[in-house]
């Protein structure tokens, strides 16, 4: 296992300088992170294939977002994210498929995304139609080469692993955000593990508090200071044979998330190297 970053693909970004900045903080590997259709073009994968080049860190994943609201809560999310809500549906299977294109274009395997709130009652009528959606996408990431991981938190482990069952295609896995179980209060990392364990592909390193409320997600907080047990956690995924990324997450900006991604850094590679 190696500890990865985020990279942000945007079009405000100079990218040759992202891919520089996160080879100068000791990193060899990330997730390319993208909400933007427009920048999937031929021209951008030549540019993300020289930064790679250049800077000698490799894309374990692309991050693909969709259009469309997002709210990130446990109420209208429920209504504007991922695959679940059936008005934004076939626009955004075809913004997973397109992503998935320019993720094969820059030679990267595994397309990652939120699925949504996937229904816990096997017979809500927005599930089959979930199920059809997701195949779609995945029998598409397959005539690529392609692996299709859905990110974790806003459904629990085992819906997720009945919608593996039911959606019946050999490429869906996980990257397991280990903050974002806790902050939607579905589960514990470590835990989820039994459950969904021999799916994970890749994982966002971050932590987290549970939530105070019904209705807002718990608060991320640094890696070390919330109830993620990270020893237990890097302990388990090697005990299920997992030797991938592990991959730095912090949804913040400014000089507090570089000064907490560096302590990150230090904190995983302590553990692994204990």
């Amino acid at each position: 296992m190696k500890v990865g970053i985020c990279v942000q693909f945007r079009k405000d970004l100079d990218m040759a300088e992202e891919f520089r900045k996160a080879a100068a903080e000791g990193f060899d590997n990330c997730q390319l992170l993208s909400w933007d259709p427009e920048t999937w073009t031929d021209e951008n994968a030549a540019l993300i294939l020289r930064c790679v080049e250049e800077s000698g860190v490799r894309i374990s994943g692309f991050w693909c977002g969709w259009e469309g609201p997002k709210v990130w809560n446990s109420y209208e999310g429920q209504e504007t994210l991922g695959l679940v809500p059936p008005a934004y549906r076939e626009m955004r299977v075809r913004n997973l498929c397109d992503g998935a294109d320019f993720a094969k274009k820059i030679g990267v395997t595994d397309v990652i995304t939120h699925m949504g709130f996937i229904p816990e009652y096997p017979n809500d009528p927005r599930y089959k139609g979930f199920c059809d959606a997701v195949r779609t996408v995945a029998e598409h990431c397959a005539s690529n080469g392609q692996w299709l991981l859905f990110e974790s938190g806003q459904e629990t482990p085992t819906t997720m692993l009945r919608s593996f069952e039911d959606i019946g295609c050999p490429n869906l896995g996980v990257n397991l955000d280990t903050a974002n179980v806790i902050l939607y209060g579905r589960a514990n990392p470590v835990d989820a593990l039994d459950v969904i364990g021999r799916y994970v592909r890749n994982l966002h390193m971050k932590d987290g508090l549970y939530p105070v409320n019904g209705h807002d997600l718990g608060r991320e907080v640094p890696i070390g200071q919330g109830k993620v047990d990270f020893v237990k956690l890097i302990a388990r995924l090697g005990e299920l044979g997992y030797d991938g990324p592990l991959t730095i997450e912090r949804e913040i900006t400014g000089p507090q998330q570089t000064a907490d991604i560096r302590a990150a850094k230090k904190y995983l590679e302590a553990i692994l190297n204990a």
